[in-house]
C-alpha cells in the first residue's frame, strides 16, 4: 500500500479496502484522487473463474458515508458461487462474491431485479452489489425459483455471504 500526501481516507475504509482485496480474489486496487493515492497488491492468483460479474455505471443510491474515491481500478470479482444450503434440503444458496452493499433495484425508482416466487435462469441479473463505487450485477448461474432473499435492499455485506435461496425444481 503506497499512500501519498494528504489521506482522504478514514482507517477503517482502508482497512474494508484491505479486506475486500484479500477476501475477493482481485490481484491489484488502485485508488487516485488529486491528493491522494492508494495501491494495494496481491501475489494471488484469482481465486473464481468460472464467470464473470460485469460492472455497470447507474445512478448512485443514497450514501450514508462520505465518498471513498474518485476513480477505482477494480478487476471484478468472478462468478456467483453457489452451494446447497443444507444436505437435507435440495435448495441452492446464492452467495455474495465480494464486500459491498446489496441493492434490489438498480435505482430508487426502478423495478426489482427480483422478488420470492420469481422464476429465473442463468444470466438473470438477481441483486447488484456496489464495491469501491463500482455496480457489479450479480447474475443467476442456476434455474429455479426463488425461495427467500436473505439481505435487506441497501444492506452491506461480506464476501461468501448468502443472498438468495433457489429451488431449482
Amino acid at each position: 500500500m503506497k499512500p501519498t500526501r494528504n489521506m482522504s481516507m478514514d482507517i477503517k475504509q482502508i482497512q474494508d479496502l484491505i479486506k475486500f482485496v484479500a477476501k475477493s480474489g482481485v490481484n491489484e486496487v488502485a485508488i487516485e484522487e488529486k491528493d491522494f493515492k492508494i495501491t494495494i497488491k496481491t501475489n494471488q492468483e484469482p481465486t473464481y473463474v468460472t464467470a464473470t460479474v460485469p460492472s455497470v455505471a447507474i445512478p448512485q443510491q443514497p450514501a450514508t458515508s462520505a465518498p471513498v474515491a474518485a476513480q477505482a481500478s477494480v478487476t471484478p470479482v468472478a462468478s456467483t458461487p453457489t452451494t446447497p444450503a443444507a444436505e437435507s434440503s435440495n435448495l441452492i444458496t446464492v452467495k455474495s462474491p465480494m464486500i459491498g452493499t446489496f441493492y434490489r433495484a438498480s435505482g430508487p425508482d426502478k423495478p426489482l431485479f427480483v422478488n420470492v416466487g420469481d422464476e429465473i435462469t442463468p444470466g438473470k441479473v438477481l441483486c447488484i452489489v456496489e464495491a469501491m463505487k463500482l455496480f457489479n450485477e450479480i447474475e443467476s448461474e442456476v434455474s429455479g425459483k426463488i425461495v427467500k432473499i436473505l439481505v435487506n435492499d441497501a444492506e452491506p455485506v461480506e464476501f461468501d455471504q448468502p443472498l438468495f435461496l433457489v429451488d431449482p425444481s
